[in-house]
């Protein structure tokens, strides 16, 4: 989830990156400094959602499984496990082993003791997503895998009023021994690995810590994880520290034979103990023009997703810019697993509904935006004309599709809103609803310059269309906020891929995510029991077929305009060494070197 930055000044905005590392560590040890473009929301893995805080849980937090970090296609390897896991043959049951001697870091909620990771915490967690105290974000997509008795222990909680039951042992998620931690699901879950792997939101947390810190326990995240968090300056500053806890790991990876990048990075970094790096700083730069020039100025060893205005600047034609090429600097263009789209409120009684006629609007609205011109104006060029709701890398994209998602035609949009009744009855130059009551496009925005650019493309639009709209600015996370509680008409946001199944893009349509991951709010018998089937089936032609029928629905009745798919181009200093871009999964911190030799005086 993307887009959120506030107007900075340059002078003003420059030193944010400064201000963590020159007063909090000394130069003698391997400090990795980068920005956010977007401020996190919180550090407590069952109350997120959003990528930025996402990037920072799982160096702190642990899954069973991660991804290979240099496998091309993606791999699955153990991460606290003691290898992969048992499952059953109809894909119902799936029995993990955790691998003895793991400790959580040090904190005074655990009163001086070493504290070792059983299988328990892994029930604990992920029931703490159940737990309606917890208000989790992830609950509704997490209770559609239906683990046995877990929404009725969440149930039972909301009847009688009373706090979560944590001691009640349920069949869906339990500790068969110290080590041993078992999940039943009620329906086949072929995928069920990619959970398991997502140590961003399943990392493993310790009760006694939640219960310790309470309300504050966002504060004071408490891992199994190469990383600790140490300084905490909310929407500004982040730094975390290597954990003196983590127990022995070396790097390693199983790149494609074929793969020379990948090679090269293993052949120089095989058998070193990780982390290689003693620190992390991250400070929050929302405006492209101060976040790039901490780059340029050395303050950031990684311009990581370079701001979409400084793109020709940094890559001219493709390649690194002769003048930062001298500098020893590199560059790496990557897609991302990752769109952009609008939602449409399906309860706004202007936007919403089911009717042809509201029908009618939206699928209007998405034939009047231009996605080439919002590509080449706020990005840059940095994308592609999205054609489905599908991303890339995921199992279901097919870069040759070709439908109405991706066409622009303001002729067919102005011929269709005719149709349909929307006319401009009073002469005024601007289209009225059917009845006669004013037409008005309230859409949600931020305030940095590629919101305000988009926004401007917007508004040409609808003015090609005769639509009357306004941008309603707001910081990213109040819009958040706003878009779960249904407050927001409209607004435009990003997406990403959490796992290489296609599957997980439908959470946006599926009705029980209504409040969580379905910001439209978009109700559908019919698509939910596709998106059922979908995570039921195996890979094969039925699931196929089943994926380009919902893919129907979605474009039929447009809860969401899909406008493009997201290109980037990352950029690293010298002194940085060993930087791939992750694919599905965000941690990468602890695989990469600072060598201080080559870092230029700051």
């Amino acid at each position: 989830m993307l887009l959120t930055r506030r107007e900075l000044l340059v002078g003003a905005a420059a030193p944010l990156l400064l201000q963590g590392a020159v007063h909090a560590a000394p130069e003698s040890k391997k400090v990795l400094r980068y920005a956010f473009e977007v401020a996190e929301t919180g550090l407590d893995p069952a109350r997120i959602s959003d990528i930025y805080s996402r990037t920072i849980t799982p160096h702190i937090f642990e899954g069973l499984y991660c991804y290979d970090h240099l496998a091309r296609p993606v791999k699955f390897k153990p991460l606290t496990a003691d290898g992969m896991p048992q499952v059953s043959a109809d894909f119902r049951v799936w029995t993990v082993r955790v691998r003895p001697g793991i400790y959580f870091a040090e904190d005074p909620a655990l009163k001086g003791k070493k504290r070792e990771l059983v299988a328990q915490d892994y029930v604990y967690s992920f029931k703490r997503f159940a737990d309606p105290a917890n208000l989790s974000p992830a609950w509704n997509g997490m209770e559609n895998d239906h683990y046995l008795g877990l929404t009725e222990l969440r149930e039972a909680a909301l009847k009688g009023k009373t706090p979560f039951d944590y001691d009640r042992e349920i069949e869906g998620v339990r500790a068969l021994d110290r080590y041993t931690v078992q999940f039943a699901l009620k329906d086949p879950r072929p995928r069920f690995i990619e959970t398991l792997a997502g140590g961003d939101l399943y990392g493993a947390v310790a009760r006694e810590v939640v219960e310790f810190y309470r309300d504050k326990v966002d504060e004071h995240p408490v891992g199994t994880g190469p990383f600790k968090l140490v300084q905490w300056r909310r929407s500004s500053f982040i730094a975390l520290e290597r954990n003196p806890e983590f127990r022995e790991m070396f790097y390693d990876a199983e790149p494609a034979a074929d793969d020379a990048e990948g090679q090269a990075l293993l052949a120089r970094f095989k058998g070193r103990r990780l982390p290689m790096i003693d620190r992390v700083e991250i400070s929050i730069i929302e405006e492209e023009q101060p976040r790039w020039l901490s780059f340029i100025n050395n303050e950031a060893d990684i311009a990581y997703r370079v701001g979409f205005q400084f793109v020709t600047q940094a890559m001219p034609n493709g390649k690194v810019a002769p003048n930062l090429a001298k500098r020893g600097i590199q560059g790496y263009k990557a897609t991302e697993p990752a769109g952009n789209y609008y939602i449409f409120n399906m309860e706004d009684p202007m936007v919403g509904g089911y009717g042809p006629d509201r029908v009618a609007l939206r699928r209007a609205i998405g034939l009047g935006i231009d996605a080439t011109t919002i590509i080449n104006y706020a990005y840059n060029g940095l994308g592609a004309v999205a054609q489905s709701p599908m991303l890339p890398h995921t199992s279901a994209y097919d870069p040759k599709e070709r439908s109405e998602v991706g066409e622009y035609d303001p002729a067919r949009a102005q011929a269709l809103l005719d149709l349909y009744g929307y006319k401009d009855r009073d002469g005024d130059g601007w289209r009225e609803m059917p009845d006669g009551s004013p037409l008005l496009l309230k859409i949600a925005t931020q305030a940095d310059q590629r919101s305000r650019k988009i926004s401007e493309v917007m508004d040409r639009n609808m003015r090609t269309l005769g639509i009357r709209m306004t941008s309603q600015v707001a910081q990213w996370p109040e819009n958040l906020k706003a878009v779960r509680a249904g407050k927001l008409q409209m607004w435009s946001l990003g997406l990403w891929a959490a796992g290489p199944d296609a599957v997980g893009v439908f959470q946006l349509y599926d009705s029980r995510e209504i409040g969580g991951q379905n910001y439209a709010r978009f109700k559908m018998p019919a698509v939910d029991k596709l998106y059922d089937e979908l995570q039921l089936l195996p890979d094969g032609p039925r699931r196929a077929a089943a994926f380009r029928e919902i893919e129907k629905l979605a474009l039929a009745y447009m809860p969401y305009k899909f406008v493009l798919e997201r290109r980037a181009v990352d950029m690293t200093q010298p002194q940085l060494v060993g930087f791939r871009r992750p694919i599905f999964w965000n941690e990468w911190w602890q695989f990469v070197d600072i060598d201080n030799s080559l870092r230029k005086a700051r």
